[in-house]
């Protein structure tokens, strides 16, 4: 019998999903909903199976992703992947946070795959997370596993925690930015900033 990914999904994760499916079926009563309605009879299972797949990155080592694929490289320019989009859940109401980050780096003799940053990205994105904390974890990592002479990591989001909750400001935005090394120097900060307007 050939399964599908999401029937491979399931197997793979059945007693975590299942497990947190019983809570959700409980907070839906507590909202005072009928659980056994048409509409809501598969919502927990549904709930559950998104929370697990949406919080992928606890269970992926984000240094490893970078040693999977790193080369050497006599070169010295900056080397810049903008625009990574990137999904996450804020720690404080677990409600989305989504944007875009944006990563350069002066190489010290080595480069990691392209797709490789993306996926790190992911990797700290896929967990209860704060957007500063993401800036700051995939600066450290990338300065150390790819030993380069500067790292900077600039991050936009949306939080929908600021949007359809609490002071409710739609059309806000957060902007992090950490580095490292050789980006202390403004003006090559400046210089990556440049190169993002591009």
């Amino acid at each position: 019998m050939n399964l599908g990914s999401e029937d491979r999904f399931y197997i793979e994760h059945k007693e975590q999903i299942d497990a947190i499916a019983e809570h959700y079926r409980a907070i839906i009563e507590l909202l005072g909903e009928d659980v056994t309605r048409e509409g809501l009879q598969r919502t927990p299972y549904r709930a559950a199976k998104a929370l697990v797949e949406v919080t992928q990155g606890y269970k992926q080592n984000p240094e490893k992703l970078v040693e999977q694929a790193m080369f050497d490289y006599a070169g010295k320019s900056v080397v810049v992947v903008k625009d990574i989009e990137f999904y996450s859940l804020c720690e404080h109401h677990i409600l989305p946070f989504f944007g875009k980050v944006s990563v350069g780096y002066v190489p010290n003799g080595k480069i990691v795959g392209l797709s490789k940053i993306a996926r790190v990205v992911d990797a700290f994105a896929k967990r209860l997370q704060v957007q500063e904390r993401l800036t700051s974890e995939l600066c450290e990592l990338l300065t150390e596993a790819l030993g380069a002479k500067g790292v900077i990591v600039v991050c936009e989001a949306g939080h929908l925690c600021m949007k359809m909750r609490g002071v409710e400001k739609q059309a806000s935005t957060t902007v992090t930015m950490e580095y490292s090394g050789v980006f202390e120097n403004e003006a090559l900060r400046a210089e990556f900033m440049k190169m993002l307007d591009s």
